[in-house]
């Protein structure tokens, strides 16, 4: 209680070191061992990513510093959108080789206009073609583009090398550990208000946790007032009458990754409470009747819906424990408890209509499910599209590309055919940034066609831009489907003659039934095809017809290939151990009828 507190949040775009910074402050300041990272989901790990907004808390000189760690991921949003509410000045973390990317653009629109005064960090200023100067002056230009007052634009910059545990406030000083600029937070962050006795509480909630034994978890932070464990609360919410109300079980407070259970938690801090099962995000607890609501937080609202349903390939049940649609429904309604950006469905009898902030925010939630024991089938993503003041919408987006120029006209060229407009280009020596605004519709299946027309060596990043009035027909699917007429084993004499058609994606000995696509056609036609067809064998031995077989390496789906690659007539079959494209109707008779 008698600590100075400092709230504040890193922001960045994705991949330019929020975490790997944050680690390195914790170790600094010893709130954690070697070795031990933010990032503790599996996926995370796995991606080097960070998926889920996470509390850790540092000391230093005496000052107790709250830090969230944010994803930088487009996807993930609404996660950074309610963090920045809760704190009081943001880390924004630069990349000096890349500068400001997409992601950077939408978390420090926000900031700014929450009226937070950044601290700029230019990391990673060890890279062979990395220029702090420009990359500085490249933030400068971004902040007077966005708006930034007098007081935000004359912001403070550190430079560091994340990675190595080390910053300096001067190009020309000497890079040792993090003091500078863990200095700069204590001189530049405004302390959080102090506890005045006898004041009354209001804490807010902005993210939420979930607990097998304690049920859904509150994070918070305490504007007034102070608040103990097992205390009676009021819970509102900024224009709702409803009431709710609740007793605290467990109160804790952050200290490096860990949580430590406190008995009291006073103004300034942010805590994890337990012990209020339909508490959301934007609620005001407080502990009196007539105390005013603090003002709610906005979520962006989802711009692709898909359908979750049982599976019921021939295969179904093979690999899952859990299959049913109650099991389904049960996952997704648990899911809601802390995914804030998800909507559901449940309207819909066996089928549930799931509604995301993109294709990456969707397949993380289908990964997830898959390595609990899961198995469903998911429906082709599509735009929601609405009607705003009569007129048709959809969402659209701004996509930023890096490229080496010789791959920029192949680039336009895909785009400009999906609908999408340049607004802006740069050149630098042999690279080019170009700027794209154009509908999500469009970029939906486009971004592993962008890593092979740029041979893995461009940078593809976006943000929505909101809803705008639709764009038109877009034609994008230039492949036809190889779909298997027949259940058994692939064998490598049928997929040798069938991969000069097209792209196979199954190897020799893989499983197949009627119904499931096998591959896709490069002319563009639906075709049905027999992979276990086996050769032709007679006592007789043919000399010279033998031809050696061959196999290329075939394209193995993914949940994020597959939700790119299917078509509207197509369901994504997704187990523990398999991810299977399959057609909607397994029967061939039972398609053309349809069609």
């Amino acid at each position: 209680m008698s600590k100075e507190i400092r709230n504040i949040a890193i922001i960045a775009h994705v991949d330019h070191g929020k975490t790997t910074l944050t680690d390195a402050l914790m170790e600094q300041t010893g709130a954690r061992e070697k070795g031990a990272s933010m990032d503790s989901n599996a996926l995370e790990l796995e991606r080097g990513i960070t998926i889920y907004a996470k509390n850790t808390s540092v000391e230093y000189k005496g000052t107790k510093i709250n830090i969230v760690d944010t994803p930088g991921h487009a996807d993930f949003g609404s996660e950074v959108e309610r963090v920045l509410r809760s704190i009081d000045s943001v880390l924004l973390v630069v990349d000096a080789q890349e500068g400001p990317m997409p992601q950077t653009r939408f978390v420090l629109k926000k900031s700014l206009e929450l009226g937070l005064k950044p601290i700029v960090v230019i990391n990673k200023i060890d890279k062979p073609a990395a220029d702090p100067a420009r990359a500085e002056e490249q933030v400068l230009e971004l902040f007077l583009e966005l708006g930034a007052n007098d007081e935000q634009s004359d912001f403070t910059v550190v430079y560091a090398v994340g990675r190595d545990g080390t910053a300096k406030r001067k190009m020309e000083d000497e890079l040792k550990d993090l003091s500078p600029l863990l200095d700069v937070i204590i001189e530049q962050v405004p302390p959080a208000r102090a506890y005045v006795p006898g004041e009354g509480l209001r804490a807010q909630v902005f993210n939420l946790g979930y607990d097998n034994f304690l049920g859904r978890l509150a994070v918070a932070r305490i504007y007034e007032g102070s608040m103990k464990a097992n205390q009676q609360l009021i819970v509102m919410h900024e224009g709702q009458d409803e009431k709710k109300k609740g007793k605290i079980v467990k109160l804790s407070t952050f200290k490096g990754i860990s949580k430590l259970e406190t008995d009291e938690a006073f103004a300034g801090d942010i805590v994890m409470i337990a012990g209020f099962t339909d508490i959301n995000i934007g609620d005001t607890m407080t502990d009196s009747e007539s105390a005013e609501p603090l003002p709610s937080i906005k979520v962006d609202e989802p711009t692709i819906a898909l359908q979750f349903m049982p599976n019921s390939s021939p295969f179904a049940g093979r690999e899952g424990k859990y299959v049913t649609s109650r099991q389904i429904r049960e996952r997704l309604e648990r899911e809601l408890e802390i995914n804030v950006g998800l909507q559901v469905d449940f309207s819909q009898g066996d089928s549930y209509e799931v509604r995301g902030r993109g294709e990456m925010h969707i397949a993380i939630l289908l990964e997830n499910m898959r390595r609990e024991g899961y198995e469903l089938a998911v429906s082709q993503p599509q735009v929601i599209v609405k009607e705003i003041d009569g007129v048709k919408s959809e969402p659209f987006e701004e996509v930023t590309v890096d490229v080496p120029s010789e791959f920029q006209g192949a680039v336009i060229e895909r785009l400009g055919n999906r609908a999408f407009i340049m607004t802006n280009m740069i050149m630098h020596e042999n690279q080019v940034r170009m700027m794209f605004e154009g509908p999500t519709r469009g970029l939906l299946g486009y971004k592993n066609q962008f890593i092979v027309d740029t041979k893995g060596e461009g940078i593809l990043a976006s943000r929505v831009l909101g809803f705008k009035p639709y764009a038109g027909e877009i034609k994008k699917r230039q492949v036809g489907s190889m779909i298997s007429m027949i259940q058994g084993k692939a064998l490598a004499f049928a997929l040798f003659s069938l991969q000069d058609r097209g792209q196979l994606y199954i190897g020799a000995g893989t499983e197949v039934y009627e119904g499931m696509v096998i591959g896709n056609t490069s002319k563009g036609e639906e075709m049905v095809v027999n992979p276990t067809k086996g050769k032709q064998l007679t006592n007789m031995r043919a000399s010279g017809t033998d031809e050696a077989v061959v196999l290329v390496n075939p394209r193995l789906i993914s949940i994020e290939v597959g939700l790119e690659i299917m078509s509207e007539d197509e369901y994504l079959e997704i187990t523990p151990q398999s991810v299977r494209l399959r057609k909607a109707k397994l029967k061939e008779g039972e398609r053309k009828k349809g069609s």
